[in-house]
């Protein structure tokens, strides 16, 4: 007797895509529940955290608003490697608005979201006709030329950097400022990637002379796409400026840029959620193997190729589908 697996959708009878035909609480509860859950972990989970693992929870956050900037420029045609960049230039930015003209922690770290995405996308500019490998150089040559840049001409401290930055009022409007941001930039650019405007960057990614084609400038969606993702990262960086109250080279390291991609492709590219999930699995992971020393890489490296090699679409994808549809074997007739 041959036997086939099928799998079939459950707790939503009439669907296609993201339209949905609810007939009932319970679909509506089934619906909603993947989006509600991450909100109350978000607003409950810092008050159930001791003072360690609540400066882990913000490391977490910072490095999810970095993977969400760099999926957002991978589904938009544009490999980076240099989200160190991002995060570097909004803290500088917010870094010199503090230390030199005394502004409020607050107002720097808004002005330097908006500068640092601005400098990064006029940096970017010329090499937007760029494709694949050729423009991810680009994006991690940049960040260590400025650092090569600031040790030599001893700007802005040098190697020293600068210290006695102002830190934000309170730990409780640090830990839900930046829940606050990575809510919005989770929900706010998923809605954005599903709608029309979205659809035309992802159509750059899958076939950019295709759209060439119908008439669109697609360096004109792109640029785009660099500031907002550029912003992203600027807004990280001011961020942690102020939380620890220093700001030097060491904010251009490949750190920055490495473990964003990481999480995202452990989370599932392709994805913002994914992207979340990734650094909230990772972060945590690399802080809990601090305690063994140098095997530590090891473990996290061990740890990301079974990931990558068991589950190649990211972890999120393999949720989702779970949650959405469930596996039977059935007979085969004849």
């Amino acid at each position: 007797m041959e036997k086939r697996k099928e799998r079939i959708d459950r707790g939503i009878k009439v669907r296609s895509g993201d339209i949905f035909a609810l007939c009932s609480c319970r679909e509506m509860l089934f619906l909603a529940a993947p989006r509600l859950i991450p909100i109350l972990g978000f607003l409950i989970l810092p008050l159930l955290l001791g003072a360690y693992w609540q400066k882990v929870l913000l490391s977490v956050a910072v490095f999810a608003l970095l993977a969400i900037s760099w999926d957002i420029l991978t589904q938009s045609g544009m490999i980076s490697l240099g989200q160190a960049l991002f995060f570097g230039m909004g803290a500088y930015a917010s870094g010199v608005m503090n230390h030199y003209f005394g502004w409020h922690p607050m107002v720097a770290i808004l002005f330097a979201t908006f500068i640092g995405g601005v400098i990064c996308t006029a940096l970017l500019l010329p090499v937007l006709r760029l494709r694949g490998i050729y423009f991810a150089m680009v994006t991690l040559i940049i960040p260590l030329m400025l650092v090569r840049i600031i040790e030599a001409t001893k700007i802005f401290g040098g190697t020293e950097g600068l210290s006695g930055i102002v830190p934000l009022p309170s730990k409780w409007l640090e830990l839900y400022l930046v829940m606050g941001a990575l809510m919005a930039a989770l929900f706010g650019f998923r809605r954005m990637l599903d709608s029309d405007y979205g659809l035309v960057l992802k159509g750059i990614n899958d076939n950019d002379r295709s759209v060439m084609n119908a008439g669109i400038n697609i360096y004109w969606f792109k640029a785009q796409a660099l500031f907002i993702s550029s912003s992203i990262g600027a807004f990280s960086g001011a961020f942690m400026t102020h939380v620890y109250m220093f700001v030097g080279m060491p904010v251009f390291a490949l750190d920055y840029s490495i473990l964003p991609i990481a999480a995202a492709v452990v989370g599932g590219p392709g994805n913002l959620a994914g992207a979340t999930l990734g650094a909230f699995i990772l972060v945590p992971l690399s802080e809990i193997l601090r305690g063994i020393g140098g095997l530590r890489i090891v473990l996290y490296g061990l740890f990301l190729v079974i990931f990558i090699v068991a589950l190649p679409e990211g972890i999120f994808h393999y949720i989702q589908r779970k949650y959405h549809q469930f596996e039977r074997w059935v007979e085969v007739e004849g």
